[in-house]
């Protein structure tokens, strides 16, 4: 069975650390000052403002944050202050055991994957949603901000789209599990690899290139894990690059090539990943897909 951490209430505390990319002052702390008019005690790692070529501090420095927080008996979340690369390079250093006294939400997309798939190695419930460059547009809270706290606070938010031409239409139900493309390939054949059989699995994506796109999915097919998926739900694949001679695909395409033949509902153009309006979903607990004219992806 899956843990659920504790839900938030004002109050509570949240620790930002930043485990990837270094970050943009400018961009992070309107966000991060958004969760405390909200309520929330809200610490920062130490080194969340340190830059060591493109990552957030050292190795050793992202992972004492991360560290910190988890080990923080009185945090009820740990919200991720980016993406961008390098989570990969510190999971070894972290002791995630305390979680198992403590479960507490962790929060992020992207580079996150990686945490989010440690998270459901040990059955902790996560949150697949937006990071605190995300919490404003034109200067007022966004849907994926709000969003988020509705998630933190009760454990669920709404996710309609509309269908997509592409779309296998179909009812099912089945834990909800998955994130960043790239990096759930990155994590195959290691200790974290994603376990999808009889799970809904979610996928997003940003800047790869379609024959790339095409190498992942195949890579999916072959290793079995497309194979008896309970269903399949598509978001944003962004800014993806051809190259000079056109593959001859839309990422859509291609990925709906790789599940052609299997017989799961198939869903396509969910609100979440890298899009403006990327909304939370929580990973490890059930989920139903309900076709109809617009389509739900809703907790069980």
């Amino acid at each position: 069975m899956t843990v659920i951490p504790p839900y938030l209430k004002p109050g509570d505390r949240i620790w930002i650390v930043a485990p990837a990319g270094k970050i943009n002052r400018e961009t992070v702390v309107p966000g991060i000052e958004l969760l405390r008019d909200h309520g929330y005690e809200v610490m920062l790692g130490d080194h969340i403002f340190s830059h060591h070529f493109q990552y957030a501090g050292t190795d050793p420095q992202r992972a004492s944050d991360l560290q910190k927080a988890i080990n923080d008996p009185q945090a009820k979340a740990i919200i991720c202050a980016r993406g961008g690369y390098g989570t990969i390079r510190i999971i070894e250093r972290i002791d995630f055991s305390p979680l198992l006294k403590s479960p507490k939400w962790l929060v992020g997309f992207s580079d996150i994957t990686v945490l989010h798939s440690v998270f459901n190695k040990l059955r902790i419930a996560s949150i697949h949603g937006a990071m605190p460059g995300f919490y404003l547009d034109n200067n007022k809270p966004s849907p994926s901000y709000f969003s988020l706290c509705q998630t933190l606070e009760n454990g669920h938010s709404p996710i309609e789209f509309a269908p997509h031409e592409l779309n296998r239409p179909g009812l099912c139900s089945g834990e909800l599990v998955g994130g960043n493309l790239s990096l759930l390939y990155s994590l195959q054949g290691t200790p974290w690899q994603l376990e999808t059989d009889g799970k809904i699995l979610f996928i997003e994506d940003l800047a790869e290139y379609l024959y790339h796109l095409d190498r992942m999915m195949n890579n999916f097919r072959l290793s079995g894990k497309l194979e008896n998926l309970a269903g399949l739900v598509v978001g944003g694949f962004t800014e993806m690059k051809d190259n000079d001679n056109p593959y001859g695909k839309t990422a859509y395409e291609i990925i709906y090539e790789a599940v052609e033949k299997y017989n799961y509902p198939v869903y396509f153009n969910i609100p979440s990943g890298h899009i403006r309006k990327n909304l939370s979903m929580v990973f490890g607990v059930k989920y139903s897909l309900v076709p109809g004219e617009k389509c739900k992806l809703t907790r069980s």
